[in-house]
């Protein structure tokens, strides 16, 4: 269906453009995004194709070398299993027929709020998967950075990078994604702010999206907590957590019992951690 030449196809894409511009956990770079386009409807189900870890055996000179390894078979299941979805409308009186801006600007704070629910929804599913060997600070004893040396938030990033280091996480693409307080905290940290401490002029630049500790820091307000305490601050690489969704369906109608234009749509997501050693974890409050 079109209203007024808007196609609903066109539309879809718009909506899933302006998601991916606001999503922070769900992004190219945080999570795999290579599966999305299997997905159609919610339940699908995208097998995850891998292999167990191959037996490296020293080689001695003409010797009998072992008969080759069964390999076992390592692939996981994505299972889209949530969905959110939007409906609204735009009264007559306001000319969205002859203002396709008003519908944009919708579709943009539709698109704003799924984005929300998906990033709560993917940053829980990160937390409640971290390895314990990962772990810095615990609900019942929380870190709280400060100033003082070894305990300053810039330190505990160094920390979340060794806990990765030790597991042996690739260092190419970390990230880490941090609450306010904790990116004022780093800005006020001169091995932040010193372009040869940091490796990047950008945080000079923007002070709090940079890299820094071999992250690229990321800021985000769907960091869990509880009540404005103990913050789950995830680090981690792109192949930790797989991440695929799809807008199944946009709608534009007109309502029985109104004289307007309205939309509707479904957005269907999954996400699952896959390597759980490959995240970091710092529980942290705020200071005193």
């Amino acid at each position: 269906m079109t209203i007024n030449g808007i196609i609903p196809e066109i539309w879809a894409s718009r909506l899933l453009y302006n998601l991916n511009k606001n999503l922070v956990y769900a992004q190219p770079g945080v999570c795999n995004r290579d599966f999305t386009g299997s997905i159609a409807n919610m339940g699908d189900t995208v097998h995850i194709n891998g292999i167990g870890p191959v037996t490296v055996r020293p080689y001695v000179k003409n010797t009998t070398i072992a008969a080759p390894e069964n390999l076992s078979d390592a692939s996981t299941a994505l299972l889209i299993d949530q969905g959110d979805y939007f409906n609204f409308s735009i009264d007559d009186a306001d000319q969205a027929q002859t203002q396709p801006k008003v519908l944009d600007s919708a579709m943009s704070e539709a698109a704003y709020g799924i984005s929300e629910v998906a990033d709560d929804y993917i940053a829980s599913i990160m937390v409640a998967n971290v390895s314990e060997d990962n772990e810095i600070g615990s609900d019942a004893s929380p870190i709280v950075p400060n100033s003082s040396e070894g305990t300053t938030a810039f330190d505990y990033l160094v920390d979340l990078s060794t806990k990765l280091n030790e597991a042996n996480v690739p260092k190419t693409g970390r990230w880490v994604i941090v609450p306010p307080f904790f990116t004022g905290l780093l800005v006020k940290d001169d091995r932040f702010t010193n372009i040869s401490a940091s490796g990047s002029p950008e945080a000079l630049r923007n002070g709090f999206i940079t890299r820094a500790a071999g992250f690229d820091i990321l800021e985000s307000n769907s960091v869990p907590n509880t009540t404005g305490t103990k913050y789950k601050i995830v680090a981690g690489y792109p192949g930790a957590v797989t991440y695929a969704e799809q807008v199944s369906s946009v709608e534009l109608y007109r309502p029985d019992d109104r004289l307007a234009d309205a939309c509707k749509g479904l957005h269907i997501y999954g996400s699952k951690v896959i390597r759980n050693s490959g995240l970091a974890l710092l529980t942290a409050n705020k200071s005193a």
